[in-house]
């Protein structure tokens, strides 16, 4: 008989509703009954392309010896981390607090009033059965002792930020020194024979390489360019990314971006289409581009749902075995590529045992199509067409497969970051392919994720019902969106809804408390009231919330002429220097907003006929520290007032802070203004 997940949407949910677990969801009604019966709380929380969330269910949650433990000692609440962020955010910041590594599954025990007192990763089944035990034990025996770390563990999680990292009000110091001090935080722990960060597991983060890019171009510095590069290059041609399919999975497990885990976020893709195209204007690599077009190709055809939004996730295992769906055993590749396979085998290093385990391959290379060429003595075109050829009937065999499982819920924050993704995309490349894409995107977020009547979004959609009040980050992300869909097309309906959410942000998340800083909370003083209400400081997997709002304010400042958004942002920047310089790589996407303000920002005014042509052509190259404004005829935007063409020919305006030069009529005069 299923449990009371039966009426989740979330799939992950879905997947515990038959469980002998007596789950609940996160909610009143198991909240209450923990009070009522005087139990504590057990919250396991994961996600469906979870590896190990799925092993930790087939070891003990499916078991009914294990069930009858955790239903008669405990209320037992399941949570799908990407549908109740807050709720993970809090209880991975008190399991951290504890001294325990993070990662998920996480299982954190709680009094009824829902303080933490204990918490654990994986474990096997003997071990989770024993500490069952123990905790109940505990309970029963310490009780006192247990109540007072619950306190403790509650005090910590809500300290502010000003007494957790003694942040304090300051002017930010926008100067090349200053951006040096964060470069070099960075750069030092940068892999420079492999690319990435001198760690393994090896994750994209791709605010660190955007953060490196604007360094460069502020500075010229070609170390900096050189780590991007090497980046790019080695997670492009590596394991991590699908080579025959397109799109990047979350992370390699190893230091070269050999063996990927390989389950498919929304979230990556989003920004590394964002983080290749800009690559690309950069350094016309063509390997650059061929990725920006395979992942949208693959995005669009393993993720896009009929109504125009993009689901969250692929797992990483097919049929119980994990990556079985990407790879093929020597034999196979023998069969299907026929006299094609020794040079294959020789460009991905591929291997008669399997270069993986259990004698599957993983499709891994590190030369480039023009070194492979040139070592075989082809042309680039005839390498190009045998590849195509080879991909093509691989990827035949391969779409045969029983499938990964799909996280088909749309979560409006992940959204948000595809849509900044394809409208880049589309301002660097000019496909018009990507433009409707982002268009539909933008438009299923506005008619079925956000409520008219108040001006809220909602997190999460799946069934034709969205739910869940949004969160800071689906402000951040959607917000950043419509502003680039605003530049990709001047249409200022975009615009508009970016200020109305933002107007909702100010009034929704920020601090009421009058001596409090300006940085905003992730929830909404209209939705649930947890046991503390954080603000998210440290740029991630993806960017900080408050970062991505600090850039989105300084953005609609100029664009919009609001000083009190640039205020604000200024303010922001201030109180989160003295972090920032002392941990850069943790707080990346920041480090880019320093980056920006170092030299005055070229507020750019298209006015004329031709606008979408000198657009295009002023976003084919790579220059991040602008904002775009255009019209074919007048417009009331402050940037577009009393600006028009000049003998009927497109003008073009480039102001700093306010102060225009003489309009040119050329994209060849407007770089000669700007550099």
């Amino acid at each position: 008989m299923p449990n009371q997940l039966i009426n989740e949407t979330s799939p992950y949910l879905l997947q515990h509703a038959h469980n002998p677990v007596d789950w609940y969801p996160w909610g009143e009604e198991a909240l209450n009954r923990a009070i009522t019966e005087d139990k504590p709380i057990l919250v396991s929380i994961g996600y469906s392309a979870c590896h190990w969330c799925h092993v930790m269910e087939r070891e003990s949650f499916e078991k009914e010896e294990v069930a009858r433990v955790m239903n008669e000692k405990f209320v037992c609440i399941k949570v799908d981390r990407e549908e109740r962020p807050d709720v993970d955010a809090i209880y991975m910041d008190a399991v951290q607090a504890m001294g325990v590594q993070g990662g998920w599954p996480l299982n954190v025990f709680l009094m009824p009033d829902a303080k933490p007192f204990y918490g654990v990763t994986y474990l096997p089944q003997k071990n989770w059965v024993n500490l069952l035990s123990s905790i109940r034990d505990a309970y029963e025996e310490h009780r006192p002792d247990l109540e007072q770390s619950a306190e403790g563990f509650a005090r910590e999680l809500n300290l502010t930020d000003a007494d957790r990292y003694g942040l304090t009000q300051s002017d930010p110091l926008y100067s090349p020194e200053t951006l040096d001090v964060l470069y070099r935080k960075v750069a030092v722990k940068a892999d420079d024979e492999k690319g990435g960060m001198r760690r393994a597991p090896k994750f994209p983060m791709p605010s660190i390489w955007r953060f490196l890019l604007r360094y460069y171009d502020v500075t010229g510095n070609d170390a900096a360019l050189h780590k991007v590069r090497l980046t790019l290059d080695r997670m492009a041609l590596g394991g991590i990314y699908d080579q025959l399919g397109g799109g990047f999975a979350r992370y390699s497990t190893d230091g070269d971006w050999f063996a990927p885990h390989f389950e498919k976020m929304l979230y990556d893709n989003g920004q590394l289409l964002t983080l290749y195209a800009e690559g690309y204007s950069l350094t016309k690599s063509p390997l650059y581009r061929h990725v920006v077009y395979q992942t949208i190709a693959f995005a669009q055809r393993e993720l896009l749902s009929p109504e125009g939004g993009f689901y969250s996730a692929l797992d990483a295992d097919s049929e119980g075995v994990e990556g079985k769906f990407y790879t093929f055993t020597t034999p196979e590749l023998q069969a299907i590529l026929g006299d094609d396979y020794d040079w294959f085998a020789d460009l991905y290093n591929l291997s008669d045992e399997g270069n993986w385990e259990h004698g599957r391959n993983i499709l891994h290379r590190t030369e480039s199509d023009e070194s492979f060429a040139e070592r075989m003595d082809w042309s680039l075109s005839d390498l190009t067409v045998r590849l195509d050829a080879s991909h093509t009937r691989l990827m035949r065999v391969r779409d045969e497969r029983i499938r990964p499982g799909l996280d088909d819920k749309i979560l409006c924050s992940w959204n948000g970051l595809m849509l900044k993704g394809l409208a880049t995309a589309y301002r660097v490349f000019g496909e018009p392919e990507f433009l409707t894409l982002a268009l539909r995107l933008a438009y299923f977020l506005l008619k079925n994720m956000h409520d008219s009547r108040n001006g809220r979004l909602w997190h999460t959609y799946k069934n034709g019902r969205a739910r869940q009040a949004g969160f800071l980050d689906d402000y951040a992300a959607v917000i950043d969106g419509l502003i680039a869909l605003y530049q990709a097309t001047f249409t200022e309906s975009w615009l508009t809804e970016a200020d109305r959410l933002t107007q909702y942000v100010l009034t929704n998340f920020a601090d009421s408390d009058p001596s409090a800083d300006d940085l905003l909370f992730f929830t909404d003083k209209n939705g649930e009231e947890l046991i503390a209400r954080r603000k998210e400081l440290f740029d991630n997997v993806i960017p900080a919330s408050n970062s991505m709002m600090a850039e989105n304010l300084y953005a609609l400042s100029l664009l919009l002429e609001r000083p009190a958004y640039a205020e604000r942002a200024d303010r922001m920047l201030g109180r989160v220097q003295p972090l920032v310089q002392q941990n850069a790589d943790y707080l990346t996407n920041w480090a880019s907003l320093f980056a920006l303000r170092v030299r005055p920002t070229a507020e750019i005014a298209i006015v004329g006929p031709d606008a979408e042509q000198l657009r295009s052509e002023l976003d084919g190259e790579f220059y991040p520290n602008k904002v775009l404004c255009g019209t074919t005829d007048k417009s009331d935007l402050p940037l577009l007032q009393q600006r028009g063409a000049i003998n009927g020919k497109t003008a073009v305006y480039v102001c700093y802070n306010r102060a225009c030069q003489l309009p040119v009529t050329s994209v060849a005069e407007v770089w000669q203004l700007l550099r």
